[in-house]
Order: structure tokens, then sequence, then C-alpha cells
């Protein structure tokens, strides 16, 4: 058996028994060293070292989520939140409730997007945002379902197909290895060849809204210990200006550095400068927003640890070769095969972005091989790559939904956030993407 098939299959029956996903990662990563013929110390060692892989991606959450939590100190999410409250207010009968409904959901998936792309704080809103909408939510009978989907479609779906923010970045990556592979693509054909597996995501989503979870389901009320309640705000014109004025410079440096950490640091100073928060209040602030962010940036970590193991091992590239040996010359099915790996990958190291140097080294050749277009390669390797960040455990994707739909306890991160949209968006994704690639 191949050890990174059998390092994910026992990470994700871990977490779908209810295993912390940290320690799920871990016994993976251990579980895929022994059978890849590391031994046990080779293995810890490799797991070790790779911890350290994704220590500047933890760090920038951390930064992120300080950043996130003095704009609440603006009052910029009170804003959205008393918006909400008056949207809300207004449902009495059944109509004007499904109406409320629809605009929740729409405005959630809409910041989520904007969070990827036009104020590129990622996952950080999530804690700040949700979980004081929490009770509005149960006075609805949302189902939290719905809204794991709604949030992890807008953190993928525009890095996907959009080439600003993270997105610019995923392009950027994609193209860089697909160069080195061998493949020299221009940026403008990212976009087109991941139009219709983005299709397939937006599908999926009007599924899980409109059928999947459109019922109703009863949460209990609970009193939630929301960090961002440490620290008093309210909002002015003034305030909101500057919060506006900051999420601007945030945005322009991390697009002219590249760099999370330089755009979330650049927001947080331009705060401070503004007044938006005190000298005494900036230690509160970065505390809370670190602690905000800390057990995502650990799961983050872990997962680096875990994909070095697999990468250790030489598995990934017996894999693939594994399976290019069954398509003799079959374009479809060589397509098909190629996503599943994609997906196994990602599934198991939580990160698109990471995966993509991983699959682009033995798919751009072996594409080229079998007679596939420029156009429909990139389709593959950016499909293959996005495969399993909406449904793995250890996504930041999945990660970010939990923090704040379980800020009450009554929302399960394996169950109400990775089966829903592991279901919802990888099976569409591997159809269209499997389209699009033959197609192309």
């Amino acid at each position: 058996m191949n050890a990174v098939v059998i390092a994910v299959l026992v990470m994700l029956l871990l977490s779908l028994l209810r295993v912390q996903v940290v320690l799920a990662l871990a016994i993976g990563a251990l579980t895929g060293g022994l059978v890849g013929g590391l031994g046990l110390n080779e293995t810890i060692t490799v797991f070790t070292e790779g911890l350290g892989n994704n220590a500047t991606i933890a760090l920038s959450y951390a930064l992120l989520g300080a950043f996130a939590l003095g704009l609440s100190k603006t009052g910029l999410p009170e804003l959205l939140v008393s918006g909400a409250l008056k949207m809300t207010k207004k449902q009495g009968d059944t109509k004007r409730q499904a109406l409320s409904k629809a605009l929740l959901l729409f405005i959630i998936v809409t910041i989520s997007i904007f969070s990827q792309n036009l104020i590129p704080i990622h996952i950080a809103f999530i804690p700040i945002l949700i979980p004081p909408l929490l009770l509005i939510f149960n006075e609805l009978r949302m189902d939290r379902r719905a809204l794991a989907s709604s949030i992890t479609f807008g953190l993928t779906a525009p890095y996907i197909l959009l080439p600003v923010g993270f997105g610019l970045i995923f392009h950027q990556i994609i193209q860089k290895e697909m160069e080195k592979s061998g493949l020299t693509i221009d940026m403008a054909m990212i976009p087109q060849a991941m139009a219709l597996p983005v299709v397939g995501m937006v599908i999926g989503l009007l599924i899980a809204l409109f059928v999947s979870y459109r019922k109703p389901r009863t949460y209990e009320n609970k009193d939630i210990a929301s960090e961002s309640e440490t620290i008093p705000s309210t909002f002015t014109a003034r305030s909101i200006t500057f919060s506006v004025i900051a999420i601007i410079v945030t945005v322009v440096v991390q697009v002219l550095t590249e760099s999370m950490i330089l755009g979330a640091l650049s927001g947080i100073v331009v705060l401070f400068l503004t007044g938006s928060f005190s000298i005494k209040e900036s230690d509160l602030i970065f505390t809370d927003g670190m602690k905000m962010m800390a057990f995502i940036g650990f799961v983050m970590i872990t997962a680096a640890g875990f994909a070095e193991v697999m990468r250790q091992t030489g598995d990934i590239e017996v894999l693939v070769k594994q399976t290019s040996g069954l398509f003799d010359g079959n374009q479809v099915l060589a397509a098909l095969m190629m996503l599943i790996v994609g997906l196994l990958v990602t599934m198991g190291i939580g990160s698109s972005f990471a995966t993509i140097p991983i699959i682009a080294t033995i798919f751009v050749p072996l594409a080229q091989e079998l007679g596939f277009s420029p156009l429909a390669i990139v389709a593959l390797v950016g499909t293959a790559g996005a495969l399993g960040d909406a449904g793995s455990p250890a996504s930041d994707s999945t990660l970010g939904p939990t923090a704040g739909l379980n800020a009450d306890g009554q929302h399960n991160h394996i169950w109400d956030t990775c089966v829903p949209t592991f279901l919802h968006y990888n099976i569409p994704l591997i159809l269209f993407g499997w389209i699009a690639t033959i197609l192309l």
C-alpha cells in the first residue's frame, strides 16, 4: 500500500472519529512514515524539521488576527452586526424570514470573498464577525452547515478564479511551478482554465443552501465570551474612515511586497497612529488577536510536518507513477486519476498552495506526453491543487468557519464543516475540472 494513501486515510478516519485534528495529523504522519520505510526515529526527525515550513503562515495568521481585532476596536464589525440586527428584527412572517436568511447568507458569502481579494485578512474576520451573529442565526433557525458552506465557498472560489489578493499568489504559484516543469504559460490563461471548475463550486453552494441544508435546525442560545468584547468599541464616521484607510494600506502593502506579515503590520500601525487604540490597549489587542488564531496556526504547523513526512517517503511520486500506468494513453481516464491524486495530497497536507509544487513536477510532463493542450494542463493542475482544500480537517478554509460557528460549542469541525464542504465542493470540482480538462 502507498504510504501517502494510508497516512491520509488514517488522518481522515481519526478525524471522523472526533480525534483532535492536531493529534490526527501527528498519528497520520507517524503511520505514513513507518509504512514508507522511514523508521520511527527518522519519521520523528523529518516531522519535527517540517514543522517550521508553515511557521511564516502561522505568524501571518497571528498578525492578521491582531489586525482584525484592531479593526473591531473601530466599530466596523459592530456596524455590520447592527445592520444585520435591523434587518432580522423586521422579520415576522415566513416569507420575510426566508428573505432575512437569504440576505444574511449573501452578506456572509460576500464578506468571505472580500477577505480573499479586496480586504485580504483571510480567515481572521471570522472569529470577530460570526460569534456575535450566532444568536441571530439561532432565531432564524439557520443550519450552520449552510453557513459553513457559504464561508468556505467565499474562502476558496475567489483565489481559484481571480488573480487578486490571495488569488494572485495562487496563480503565480501555478505559473511558476508549471514553468519549472517545462511549460511556460500566460497568467491570463489561468482564469480561463479555472472558470468551469468554479462554476461547479457555485452549483455545489446552491445545492448546499437550497437543498441539503435549507430546513430549519434548532440550537440553544448560549452566552459567548467573544475575544473582541475585551476591548470596547464604538463606531463613528471618523473611526470607520480610519478602518477603511487601514484596510487599503494593508491591501496595497501586501500586493506590493507579497507578504501577509508586512501587510498586517502596516494595517496595525495605521490603526495605532490614527488613535483607533491606545498604547495600553495595543498589548491586549496583540495578545487576544494572536490567541484567537493560535489553534489554526498550530494545525497549519502540524500539517507542514505531516506534508514533509509524505514528501520524504517518496510515495507521492510513486502514487502518481502507479496511477499513470493505468492510463494507457487514455486522456479521459488520465485526467480523472490525476484529479483524484490531487485530492488525496491536498486532503492530507491541507493546503492547495503547497500542493501545486508537489503535483506540477509530475503532472505537467505527463499531461504533455498524453497530448493535453496547455489550457487543459492549467485546468488539470489548478483543479487538482484546489481539490481537498474544502473538506480537509487541516485546511484553514475549514478551520476558519469552525472557529466562528463553534464559539458556543454547538458546531462540530468534522461533521458540520469538513464533511458538508467536502461533499458540496470536491465532487463538483472533480466533475467540472474533469470536463474542463477534456474540453479545453
